[in-house]
């Protein structure tokens, strides 16, 4: 298990925005796929965004257009901007990363299913106030 460590958590009103950042260890190679997921009240895990080795992302329909997921350049650590903040959004986000690719006509891409994330970090906390 590979520990990861977020950060950029916070409290903001509605319409804010936060830059959630999780790290790998830098002795690990880059993972195939990072994405981020989120745990709210119904305490169900819900991804959020994915970001494949070589580029393509995936996001869920709630957060698309107004969030966006990239490696920096050190290509062992991910950001997740997230805009137009909305209540909804309140969670605990969790950064995770695995090797488990699938492909489409667009092509490679990492799923937003946790089962598909071997390793994750500890989560943040993304609180959004009225």
């Amino acid at each position: 298990q590979v520990k990861l460590v977020e950060s950029g958590g916070g409290s903001v009103q509605t319409g804010g925005s936060l830059r959630l950042s999780c790290a790998a260890p830098s002795h690990t190679a880059k993972f195939k796929c990072m994405a981020w997921f989120r745990q709210g009240p119904s305490n169900e895990r819900e991804g959020v965004a994915s970001i494949y080795s070589g580029g393509r992302t995936i996001y869920e329909d709630s957060v698309r257009g107004r969030s966006l997921i990239f490696h920096e350049d050190d290509q062992i650590t991910v950001i997740l901007q997230l805009n137009s903040l909305k209540p909804d959004d309140t969670a605990t986000y969790y950064c995770a990363a695995g090797e488990s690719i699938r492909h489409s006509t667009g092509g490679y891409f990492c799923t937003l299913t946790a089962a598909d994330y071997m390793h994750w970090g500890q989560g943040t906390q993304v609180t959004v106030s009225s």
